[in-house]
């Protein structure tokens, strides 16, 4: 995803478009950050927060958009096709892509799908999975639209949504968002929240290893300590995310004047 970003960031299209292919192959929830990485192509990286423009005013060619999409649909079918002949078949799409839609495995994490399918009901399973998979899709569009100037800080917003509700996370996914707020010191003094938002991610990096521990080693607990952790978590990702979205918004309307207060963006 790195090498996603930083090929995008130096306009290096089949170099960002192979590696976003060869990503999206690994992890189909990846999918995600293709369209601000499309409009990272169009645009530069060069912060536009404080300035915001919409595309037509920049002078974006969206023509340019369709040999990208082309030859992205190329390396991912390629990137396909080679599985299929390696394994001998195609059984391995269920067992890789299939798995992050159907969540075969409820193996705890430190996400928040595993215990909620645990205590579904068998009927009502293909209906939330649907559900839990689409819900990750209705992002894209307003976080591209509304960041159209700045794709790169709507790359980073989707990967913090990423690392919040993939369904098979691990810590370094909301551990990269979370390290890629170094990039846009501009948007620090309009953070609302930062020091509540940092004791909640060491609240819940105290509770996880603890409450795993009490649950699995000493058997003292039960899954509904750990989930109550990973809860935590999630709403401490969710903090950083919202405090981040707002501070990319309310950078444009600058300092505060006196007798003045911004009541919405």
């Amino acid at each position: 995803m790195l090498l996603s970003l930083m090929f995008a960031s130096q306009g290096r299209a089949s170099a960002t478009l192979l590696s976003l292919a060869f990503l999206v192959h690994l992890s189909l929830s990846s999918i995600l950050i293709l369209t601000p990485l499309l409009l990272l192509l169009l645009l530069d990286p060069v912060s536009r927060l404080a300035s915001p423009k919409s595309l037509s005013s920049l002078g974006v060619d969206f023509r340019r958009l369709i040999p990208f999409l082309g030859e992205f649909v190329i390396y991912l079918g390629t990137f396909t096709l080679l599985s299929t002949f390696t394994s001998g078949g195609w059984s391995w799409i269920t067992q890789t892509w299939g798995a992050s839609l159907s969540l075969p495995d409820l193996t705890p994490t430190t996400g928040m799908w595993w215990y909620f399918f645990t205590e579904m009901f068998d009927h009502f399973r293909p209906f939330f999975l649907m559900v839990f998979s689409v819900h990750l899709l209705i992002y894209i569009a307003p976080i591209c639209i509304k960041f159209q100037y700045d794709p790169l800080y709507a790359a980073f917003l989707l990967i913090g949504i990423l690392g919040t509700f993939k369904a098979y996370p691990t810590l370094s996914d909301p551990g990269l968002f979370l390290s890629m707020i170094a990039i846009f010191p501009e948007t620090y003094p309009y953070l609302r929240h930062p020091i509540v938002t940092a004791l909640l991610h060491l609240h819940a990096s105290l509770l996880m290893p603890l409450f795993n521990h009490l649950w699995l080693t000493q058997g003292t607990g039960n899954a509904n300590f750990y989930y109550a952790s990973t809860l935590v978590f999630a709403c401490s990702n969710g903090a950083a995310l919202l405090d981040c979205i707002w501070a990319g918004l309310r950078i444009a309307i600058g300092e505060e004047r006196e007798g003045y207060a911004v009541a919405q963006e």
